[in-house]
């Protein structure tokens, strides 16, 4: 079969794309023991994630022992996405990827698509597939087929600082729940009023990322007013994000920036110092708090929604393992993604790493061992994770939707917004068609 070659990176400027068409000299990396297998992952096996991991994997194979066992090659990415991605794109030029691999979770269509990760729907009949999140099964499908299992997830919210909350006069009856949220209205009026008390902007909303984490924590506010970045087959842009509901959307985080309620130009860890009232931003930020300003006493609200849906969205999205097409050996590879993406496998990365569980008996296995904030996100999770659309030129679809987040924040120039949505979906609907005929 012949493989396109793909360059990805995460959650810096992605660019994900079908580079070339190659084929090789197959030259496999597996163990010729039938029960051996090699997993590539992402990270170092110095990080707490590493760790984790290999916890998970002694388990495999002190449980198989005999019968299966996984070798694991840990290959770090760079700053830029590079190592990881660039190891994984040239042993599809030379057909030698390994059984299993890690993938991140916008770049299933691609891989998919690619002919690089192999279906696992036939594997799946005794995962448990109805615990599973539904956001882990949205981002893992392609084209109706599940093609990659996440083993972590990871979700945002909105950071607060108790004592200035305090200070300006919001109480905790005000504060929202995820049963009652804040309204956009109701988030413009706490950040006007924290504003007014302190003289800073009221958020730090991250818009100077200029990354990845525009697209991962902004789309929420899209689709909690109905919007969206693309159809449901991820082959549409124009008539989706240029239409009226995600022009609504864009407006709302327009107008954060225009009333000064969120900085554009943050000052570094401006949240984390006490200067800034709000965060937005995601579970990895509980640890930095907890291991490095534990002066803060500090909480996590759910994302505000829309006046006219009142419907709760939140992002998700991490690293999944997917089976490659290079693999004779389907079963090992399948048995060992279904023991890491097990209840046990998902409590022992989660409370090991920081991040969120991929199913439901997990969260209720350890909600009385994480942070009160660490819960808010595993609820708020359960209830309205949605994952990044699934499409294969996602990288390109994606840094049109920073562009355009870009485009909207530059009030010099007085931007139309709607006329801004419309020539960035065009952009995207480019990417999407020359994706689709090649």
């Amino acid at each position: 079969m012949k493989k396109k070659v793909l360059g990805f990176a995460a959650m810096s400027v992605l660019t994900l794309g079908l580079l070339a068409a190659c084929g090789g000299k197959e030259d496999k990396k597996a163990s010729s023991n039938p029960g051996d297998i090699t997993v590539w992952v992402q990270f170092s096996d110095e990080t707490p994630e590493g760790v984790a991991w290999q916890e998970i994997v002694d388990g495999f194979n002190k449980e198989n022992e005999g019968k299966y066992k996984v070798e694991t090659e840990y290959i770090p990415r760079s700053g830029s996405g590079g190592g990881y991605e660039d190891k994984v794109n040239a042993a599809i030029t030379t057909n030698s990827l390994p059984d299993v691999i890690t993938l991140d979770g916008p770049n299933t269509a691609a891989y998919a698509n690619s002919g690089v990760i192999a279906p696992l729907d036939e594997y799946l009949e005794d995962a448990d597939m109805d615990d599973v999140l539904d956001s882990i099964i949205q981002q893992g499908t392609y084209d109706g087929k599940m093609y990659a299992f996440g083993f972590s997830e990871s979700n945002v919210g909105v950071y607060y600082n108790k004592a200035m909350f305090e200070e300006a006069g919001i109480s905790e009856d005000q504060l929202p729940t995820l049963d009652d949220p804040w309204t956009w209205s109701e988030f413009n009026d706490i950040s006007k009023k924290l504003v007014d008390k302190f003289d800073v902007p009221a958020i730090d909303m991250q818009m100077a990322s200029n990354d990845e984490m525009l697209t991962y924590a902004y789309t929420p506010f899209i689709w909690s007013n109905g919007g969206d970045v693309v159809n449901e087959d991820g082959t549409k842009a124009t008539g989706y994000f240029d239409n009226e509901q995600t022009i609504e959307g864009l407006e709302f985080i327009q107008g954060l920036v225009k009333e000064g309620y969120t900085t554009i130009s943050p000052i570094e860890k401006g949240f984390e110092t006490g200067k800034y009232p709000m965060l937005l931003s995601g579970s990895w930020t509980i640890f930095d708090l907890e291991e490095n300003y534990q002066d803060i006493d500090y909480g996590i609200l759910p994302y505000p929604v829309s006046d006219t849906t009142k419907e709760l969205v939140s992002p998700t999205g991490s690293w999944q393992l997917a089976m490659t097409t290079n693999t004779e050996k389907t079963e090992a590879s399948s048995e060992f993604i279904k023991y890491a993406t097990s209840t046990e496998s998902s409590r022992i990365m989660s409370l090991g790493n920081s991040v969120l569980p991929i199913r439901h008996s997990t969260i209720e296995l350890i909600k009385d061992e994480v942070s009160d904030g660490m819960r808010v996100l595993m609820e708020q999770n359960q209830r309205s994770g949605h994952a990044r659309p699934v499409v294969v030129a996602y990288p390109q679809v994606s840094r049109a939707f920073q562009q355009a987040i870009q485009d909207i924040s530059y009030f010099d120039e007085n931007p139309d917004v709607k006329k801004v949505a419309e020539e960035r979906a065009k952009e995207m609907q480019q990417a999407i068609d020359n994706s689709l005929n090649k």
